[in-house]
């Protein structure tokens, strides 16, 4: 097993990504931190990984408050001791026109998607640093690289997050911690769900493969940066896109 008795904190634990994040973690051995804002979706997930034998704990969490990381890394410590990996995975989206894009609208991406991935963060590096090593996965998007339209808030989010990993990954490298990224593509989520057929036959178009990811790709790419097998891997951002960078 990739990640046998390795801890794992994933944000954005109970739906989409995440959810399945959560599930790929424990199949390889690791003991799961559910964390999410969403009680019912978080406690739904820890459930599920109880029922397949798994271990782990759900921690309802707001990343965008100071406070509320702080109890949920106190509570992972509380439960197992350590924590050897961070998966900042939380994220939302409030599209809008830059013309006409509220400023409430801009702030609550940004306190979520930036601020949020600064507080988790933060808050982990000193177990980390105790530790001696540890694993912090952020989570960026194509958006972020190229931009997209209607998306001023998230593709900012999202650039800043590269930016973030790229600096955490040379501060922190000297600790023994490994700080990384990955990049999505368009990926079958809830959000995508939402998006009319002739949009998604667009975004299709887009990608070299003609198709949509699918939540276990990023998940199999969360997988190989937390594993031993990406040691040497630091500040480096990872495209799952089908071929949409390059």
């Amino acid at each position: 097993m990739r990640l046998y008795e390795k801890v794992a904190v994933i944000t954005g634990g109970g739906n989409g990504i995440g959810r399945e994040t959560a599930f790929r973690f424990a199949e390889e051995g690791a003991r799961v931190v559910v964390a999410d804002y969403d009680r019912d979706s978080g406690e739904k997930v820890l459930a599920s990984l109880k029922e397949k034998g798994h271990e782990g704990i759900f921690v309802q969490v707001n990343v965008a408050d100071q406070e509320s990381v702080k109890q949920m890394v106190d509570a992972s410590m509380k439960a197992y001791g350590k924590i050897d990996i961070l998966i900042n995975n939380a994220g939302v989206t409030s599209d809008g026109f830059l013309a006409k894009l509220a400023a409430e609208e801009w702030q609550k991406v940004i306190d979520v998607n930036l601020t949020g991935v600064f507080y988790c963060a933060q808050s982990v590096i000193p177990v980390m640093i105790e530790q001696g090593k540890g694993k912090i996965i952020n989570t960026s998007s194509v958006s972020g690289v190229y931009g997209n339209v209607g998306q001023s808030n998230y593709a900012a989010t999202k650039a800043g997050v590269v930016g973030l990993t790229k600096t955490w990954a040379k501060e922190l490298g000297r600790k023994g911690i490994n700080v990384n990224a990955v990049a999505p593509g368009f990926i079958e989520t809830g959000m995508v769900a939402k998006v009319p057929e002739k949009v998604i036959a667009k975004m299709k178009e887009q990608v070299p493969l003609q198709r949509l990811g699918k939540p276990s790709d990023i998940a199999n790419a969360y997988l190989y940066l937390a594993s031993e097998e990406s040691n040497y891997v630091n500040g480096t951002v990872l495209h799952v896109d089908g071929g949409i960078i390059m």
